[in-house]
This record gives structure tokens, C-alpha cells and sequence, in this order.
């Protein structure tokens, strides 16, 4: 009995200074991934801008194809919102709804992972890199005051998500290019041609 006791009193220790240090840790995380586009800024910026192509290209969209999504507010732009109901564990549900936009320069999108404590902005930043466009992909997460959150985002939160970001950007990266690569329209329609009509005197009166 002297040895459980000892077991589960240096358990309890244990979890006192897990706890004590977790609330040292750092109360915000910011990790981010970059990659180099041959596309213009406004490309990239009009493909980012909604999330009705996000699944296209998204790193956890293959996870669980079973996912079921929701779509509300406008296509574009500040108030656009994703929502996604998953059985999987590694899919969950949330949402992501876009809060704030500078044209062809950023894009801010805040994230619920249903119903987690932790406070997550998304942001995309988009600058002229030579003839294209150089895109970074960063995550800003308010811990507040949990130990477990704070240990969750000093240990984990950038090793996990950090490599989904950078599989996302390599899957963007090659559409975006074809998008841009892809040659412009040279038809114009031409108005139809208009037979000329005979148009009978009026007999004065």
C-alpha cells in the first residue's frame, strides 16, 4: 500500500508541475510555410478569396471522404464561411469563415475546431516575387490560460499542422500556375448581322 500510495502522490506531483510549467509556456503560437507562384498576386488572391475551390486543393479534404460540408454567406470576401461535419477523428467538425481582406495583399480567416477553447487565425499574405507571387500560409493561436492547450501548441500545433500546410501549398501551387498559364480567350462574338430594312413612306395627310 506504502508503494501505491507513493505511485499515485508522485503522480499527483507530477501533473502539479506539468501543469505549473504549461502555464510558462507561451500564450500565443505563430508558425507560417511559404512557396514561390508563377501566378500575379490578383490570381492568387481572386482563388484564395472563398472556399467553394478549397476542397480542390485542401491537405485534409482526401482524409475522410465522407466529410459533409456547408457553404453560407456570400461566394467571396469577408463573411464567406465553410463549415464540415466529420465521424473521423481526424477531421472532426468546425468551420472557417473569412473576417478580413486586403486586395491581392491578405486574406485573414478565423477557425473553430468545434468548440476547442484555443482562439485560431488564418492568414494568407500574398507579395510580387519577380513575374510572380510569393504566398505565405500562417497560423496565429490564442492558448489563454489552459497548460494543456499551451503544451498542445508548443509541442504539437506546428510539427502537425506546419507539415498539412506545406502539403496544401504543393497542391495549390501547380493549379494555380495552370490557371495562369493557361491562354486567354482571342474570340470576340460578333454582333449578328442585320438585314437592311425597306422602310415605306409615310403619305402626308
Amino acid at each position: 500500500m506504502k508503494i501505491l500510495k507513493n505511485l499515485v502522490l508522485g503522480l499527483a506531483v507530477l501533473i502539479a508541475l506539468l501543469a505549473v510549467a504549461g502555464l510558462l509556456l507561451p500564450a500565443q503560437t505563430h508558425f507560417e510555410r511559404s512557396v514561390s507562384i508563377k501566378a500575379n498576386p490578383s490570381l492568387v488572391y481572386g482563388y484564395l478569396n472563398g472556399f467553394k475551390q478549397f476542397n480542390q486543393w485542401s491537405p485534409w479534404a482526401a482524409l475522410d471522404p465522407n466529410t459533409s460540408y456547408s457553404y453560407s454567406g456570400p461566394d467571396s470576401g469577408v463573411g464567406a464561411r465553410q463549415a464540415w461535419v466529420s465521424a473521423d477523428a481526424n477531421v472532426g467538425s468546425g468551420s472557417q469563415e473569412i473576417i478580413a481582406v486586403t486586395p491581392n495583399e491578405q486574406i485573414q480567416v478565423k477557425l473553430d475546431f468545434g468548440g476547442t477553447s484555443t482562439e485560431n487565425i488564418s492568414t494568407w499574405a500574398i507579395s510580387p516575387d519577380g513575374e510572380g507571387s510569393r504566398l505565405t500560409w500562417s497560423m496565429t493561436s490564442e492558448l489563454g490560460m489552459n497548460p494543456m492547450n499551451r503544451w498542445f501548441g508548443y509541442l504539437l500545433l506546428e510539427r502537425f499542422v506546419g507539415a498539412d500546410y506545406e502539403r496544401g501549398l504543393a497542391s495549390l501551387k501547380p493549379q494555380l500556375e495552370a490557371l495562369a498559364s493557361a491562354p486567354a480567350s482571342t474570340t470576340t462574338a460578333e454582333p449578328p448581322a442585320v438585314e437592311p430594312v425597306a422602310v415605306e413612306p409615310v403619305p402626308a395627310s
